[in-house]
């Protein structure tokens, strides 16, 4: 139990809707922390509940340092709730927790250790037992019936099916997500946590999202944008306890918000990312990403203004154009025009001069709005990502475009 003699070091922010028992238990686990852990406060924010969530966190007033949030149910907003709930937390350290993850007894001590006064900053991810939505260990609940939090990791922490999904990202990295061009991509608040001040430095969640799945991808993308680190620490685990999945609108939203994530922070990495996802796909993005940064290399010098200027033959010079993979260089013959480039160092070279704007983008997905080009080019530079891509690409093009001219 904690006491209200002395300031917080840890506020441990929940998100709740309409999960009375599993929010009972989260807390309920948070009051059987080992003697000796540093001060902590507990925020509960509720997403609009209407099963008496606020009296469950209420009941626990006695046994934590407990805040409550409630905001109108106008969907699932739980992006707000994160941020409204952080807003009331006054420690500075965050730690995120999903109702009904189950946080053992070094849980918060675990989150203050990776942060506290002297570490260097980073991200920290909780080890997350039984979180497994692609294939769930049914098990779970009649396992929490019979063991502890922590009788159940001791029993069952090294069966295949009670691991954390991202165990085999952990594998392939021995433990150091560091290794990996997309640590963010295995970002997920279901158990994280980061210094106050840092993430309140990139705007916290995203205020204005809705549904499910990847406003977290999002903080932690930021997060690390702006130089954090992102560890992972088995110490500070959770289990998650089971729980009722709509599948399929979960992936309906999923596509949604990863096309949202794309507008948001055009990017070579998230158009990949929406593209895979829009497949129903998720794993394979950082080896696409990958390719793409090889390619990246071997087409770095390969120059196409000759070609940009054979496919813009018989153009009007009234016709607005966008190029796809325009390189270093452009022809002299290009009027004004949007070029872009995976390219970063391409694509702001050849803006320099103002008279194109320009997007650092595969083509995938661009910023341009339907039909808002006459023409767009898409060129050689493109050749080696044709097989893999082609399909999305000419889409793109044909919806931004009403005149689409391809390398040969």
């Amino acid at each position: 139990m904690t006491s209200p003699r002395t300031d917080p070091l840890v506020s441990v922010v929940i998100p709740t809707y309409n999960r009375r028992n599993q929010l009972h238990d989260s807390l309920l686990q948070l009051t059987r922390q080992r003697p000796g852990t540093p001060e902590f406060e507990v925020v509960v924010s509720d997403d609009g509940s209407s099963d008496d969530s606020a009296s469950v966190a209420r009941s626990f007033s006695d046994r934590l340092r407990l805040k409550y949030h409630f905001q109108s149910d106008e969907g699932n907003r739980v992006a707000l709730a994160r941020n409204e709930g952080a807003r009331l937390a006054s420690a500075p350290i965050l730690v995120f927790l999903d109702t009904g993850a189950l946080p053992g007894p070094e849980f918060v001590q675990r989150h203050f250790l990776a942060h506290q006064e002297g570490s260097p900053r980073c991200a920290l991810l909780g080890y997350a037992y039984g979180y497994n939505p692609e294939a769930p260990m049914w098990e779970v609940p009649d396992i929490l019936r019979r063991h502890t939090p922590e009788e159940a990791v001791h029993r069952y922490g090294q069966v295949p099916e009670f691991l954390d999904l991202r165990e085999g990202v952990l594998a392939e990295c021995g433990g150091d997500l560091e290794r990996r061009s997309l640590p963010w991509q295995v970002f997920w608040t279901i158990n994280c946590s980061m210094r106050t001040d840092d993430f309140w430095s990139v705007g916290g969640f995203d205020n204005d999202h809705r549904g499910w799945a990847v406003e977290d991808l999002e903080l932690g993308y930021l997060l690390h944008r702006k130089g954090l680190p992102i560890r992972l620490d088995r110490t500070a685990w959770v289990i998650e306890s089971l729980q009722e999945r709509k599948r399929r609108e979960q992936l309906d939203e999923f596509k949604r918000n990863m096309l949202r994530m794309v507008s948001r922070h055009p990017d070579p990495v998230h158009e990949i990312g929406w593209a895979l996802v829009d497949d129903d796909l998720f794993w394979p993005w950082e080896d696409e990403y990958n390719e793409l940064l090889r390619h990246t290399r071997e087409v770095r010098d390969l120059d196409v203004a000759t070609e940009i200027e054979q496919a813009l033959r018989g153009s009007s010079p009234t016709d607005t154009v966008a190029v796809v993979g325009v390189g270093g260089h452009v022809p002299d013959s290009l009027g004004p025009g949007t070029v872009m480039d995976f390219d970063r160092e391409l694509v702001d070279r050849v803006v320099l001069g103002g008279r194109h704007v320009g997007h650092h983008s595969l083509g995938l997905r661009t910023p341009l709005a339907d039909q808002s080009v006459d023409i767009v080019v898409i060129t050689s530079r493109l050749a080696g990502l044709w097989d893999r891509w082609k399909d999305r690409l000419l889409a793109e093009a044909h919806r931004v475009g009403r005149d689409v001219r391809c390398f040969s």
